[in-house]
Parts: C-alpha cells; structure tokens; sequence
C-alpha cells in the first residue's frame, strides 16, 4: 500500500503555486496561465489541504508567502524545469535540425540576424530560429533552446559561458564630421543633438552622457538634453540618420560601423563595461549536437570580432 506521503502532489495546484509565488499575484498569475483569479485561488486552496498549512498570507490585492511556501518554491521551480527537460528529450527527434535562441531585441536585430545567413550556408540542415523578448526567458515555459543574456555572467540555477565582452562609444552619421558645425571633438558636441539610450537593462557600468563627459573633463555640454529611445536599436537608427550623436554599445552598433553608416568621430572615445553577452541555458540540461554546434559558431564570430576590432 501506497505511503499517503510519498503521493505526488496535484500538478495544476503547483503549476498555479509557482506562478503566484513567482509574481506575488493570484491576477497575474491567473493572466500567466490564461485561467481566472477564481481558478488560481481554488487551486491554491487544493495545494494548501494537501500540504496541511498556508502557503499565502493575503494582503489586499498582494500577497506574501508563508515560511513553508519559500522553502518550497525553488524545489518546485525545479521539478518543472526537470519535467520540461523531459519533453524536450521525447521530442528531440521532432526537433532535430532546429535551434531556438532567445535574444533581446536589439542584439537579436544588430548582431544575431545578421549573421544567420553565414551560419546556414555552413551548416546544412540546422535552422536557427530567434525569439527576441525584453523579458528574461523562463526555461519552464519557454520553448528556447538557450538564452543570450546582457549582464554579469551570474544567474541562479543557470549555466553561463561568455560569448562577448561590451564596450559604449559615441557614434553619428558620417555628414556630422562636415558641414557649417563639424564633429571633431568632445567640446564640438555642444552643437549637436545628444541621443540617449534608456533601454533599461540596468547595468551601472554603463556610462551616459554625463559621466562619458565627465570622465574626460568636457564642459559647456549639457548632457540632459536630446530624445530617448527604450532599445538600443532605436537609438542607433535615429543616429544613422542624421538626427544627432548616440552613445552606443559596439556590438549594437558594430555591423553600422563596419559597413561605415556610422562612424566613431573621436579616437578616445570608447568605455569599458563590467556588462557583456553570456550564452545561458538550465543546469543539467542535455544540449543536442545542433545547438552545441550554433553555440561553437557563435563564440567563433564572437571572437573574430574582437581580434579584428569590429
């Protein structure tokens, strides 16, 4: 006779568990799994009979979680990733000669795209599809073979490898370095508009026109001014078009450099930042023959680019 504590807990009550431990929401959670607020609370319920205590303390519209439900949550989130690895080795048939990378949407526009044309001539058979999002993938749900990730390098319960260290620099329009106002150096910036990247990825190594300034002692600039844009890919349009001087990341603006849409107008421009592009999958996860392969192609144009200075 079955042991009653070795039975598994119901999998819909858990599913509904980890959502609203993860967004503090019985709503957004209910949004999440495309259920009602009413279904998540019933399943909530479920979970709680079983495990004999509470597992919410509900405060107004949020709600916090208990000691037994923090202790739980990394073990659940787990087991859903370990189910998901499951499906993803039965279908590794189906699957066979695809390769899904999810990607912010300006890395995956400037950097990634680009270069897919070179990968499938190389690589006969194996397609490489791009899922570009601004949120961080969940492995539990998403259907990504890995994620390229702008950061540190140091995410919980995920294996990181660098594939591009990041570097910001002033870039513009080639028709800024002439013309009645010309673009020679620091102090020229004064007479021009300042475009300014607000793409959110917190990263506090990253320079913005007051500290590029700053740091090399420019004045009479008044760094506040200019439009913002919220991707990078924005900002780097708008400055290849002749409407000012963005404060890029190279590898964003790199392709535009190289093909010479956008040039770097002073020699000492360029910042370095603790931030660079890591490749990132779940912890124990079996990587195919096809995604090892893109993954080598990737940190082998990576590297190109740094030795040539792209």
């Amino acid at each position: 006779m079955t042991d009653p504590a070795d039975r598994i807990p119901p999998l819909n009550a858990l599913r509904a568990f980890e959502a609203a431990a993860r967004r503090l929401s019985f709503t957004k959670a209910a949004e999440e799994l495309n259920v009602t607020p009413g279904a998540i609370s019933q399943q909530i319920r479920q979970l709680e009979d079983y495990a004999g205590t509470p597992l919410f303390k509900r405060t107004g519209r949020s709600v916090l979680l208990t000691d037994a439900a923090q202790a739980t949550l990394p073990l659940v989130r787990e087991a859903f990733e370990r189910i998901a690895e499951a499906g993803r080795v039965m279908q590794a048939p189906a699957r066979k000669g695809r390769v899904m990378v999810s990607s912010a949407p300006s890395f995956a526009a400037k950097w990634l795209a680009p270069k897919l044309d070179v990968f499938h001539q190389s690589h006969d058979g194996i397609e490489a599809w791009i899922s570009a999002d601004m949120g961080l993938t969940d492995f539990t749900t998403a259907d990504a073979d890995f994620a390229i990730r702008y950061g540190r390098g140091n995410y919980d319960g995920l294996k990181s490898e660098k594939l591009l260290d990041e570097t910001v620099l002033p870039v513009c329009s080639p028709q800024l370095l002439e013309g009645s106002d010309p673009l020679r150096r620091p102090q020229d910036l004064a007479r021009h508009t300042l475009l300014h990247d607000e793409s959110g990825e917190n990263d506090p190594s990253c320079p913005d026109w007051a500290s590029w300034l700053r740091a090399r002692s420019v004045e009479g600039v008044d760094a506040s001014r200019g439009p913002r844009f919220n991707q990078g890919v924005l900002v780097i349009e708008a400055a290849a078009s002749g409407r000012g001087i963005a404060l890029a990341k190279r590898a964003i603006a790199g392709a535009d450099l190289a093909s010479g849409r956008l040039v770097a107008p002073f020699a000492d421009g360029t910042t370095s930042i603790d931030f660079g592009y890591w490749l990132v999958w779940p912890k124990g996860r079996h990587l195919s023959p096809d995604v090892r392969a893109f993954i080598k192609w990737l940190k082998a144009e990576a590297m190109r680019e740094e030795v040539v200075g792209v």
